[in-house]
């Protein structure tokens, strides 16, 4: 959804906005992953091994990438032209009801919870968001989370 200012964005407290598009879990994004937090767990990064041993069959995703891909589906789903800058305030809770396997897809689902004025013209922002697996019931990542914006 495409807002023009601060005073149309505001508008959409409470929304929750159309699913953004799937977006296909790579063994090649979760090395990338692997190799920027240092955490090689062989059930992220070893195929063969996993192949044999996981009860996945397959590797899986870090939590974490989960939650990191939160920032694309939040860009997806929300434009604010006035827009200058913005930041990560926090995250208040996140969890990881289902893991992600190699080559799944997922989808973000963003809700605007809260939007609050703050100085120099700011805006807090507490969003709830689910990501979403295709074909899987639970999802792999809920969270609510709070940014800071600028026009």
């Amino acid at each position: 959804m495409k807002y023009v200012n601060f005073t149309d964005f505001k508008s959409a407290r409470g929304i929750t906005f159309d699913p953004t598009k799937w977006l296909v879990v790579t063994q090649e994004m979760i090395d990338h992953f692997a190799s920027a937090t240092h955490d090689h767990q062989w059930i992220h990064i070893d195929q063969k091994r996993a192949e044999k041993e996981s009860p996945y069959k397959k590797t899986i995703a870090h939590g974490f990438l989960s939650l990191g891909l939160i920032t694309t589906f939040l860009a997806e789903s929300v434009q604010v032209e006035s827009l200058k800058m913005g930041f990560n305030y926090g995250i208040d809770s996140v969890r990881f009801p289902h893991p992600v396997v190699e080559g799944a897809s997922l989808r973000g689902i963003v809700k605007i919870e809260a939007i609050e004025e703050q100085k120099f013209g700011a805006l807090k922002i507490i969003w709830d968001i689910t990501v979403e697996i295709k074909d899987v019931k639970k999802p792999a990542c809920v969270a609510k989370m709070t940014t800071i914006a600028y026009e």
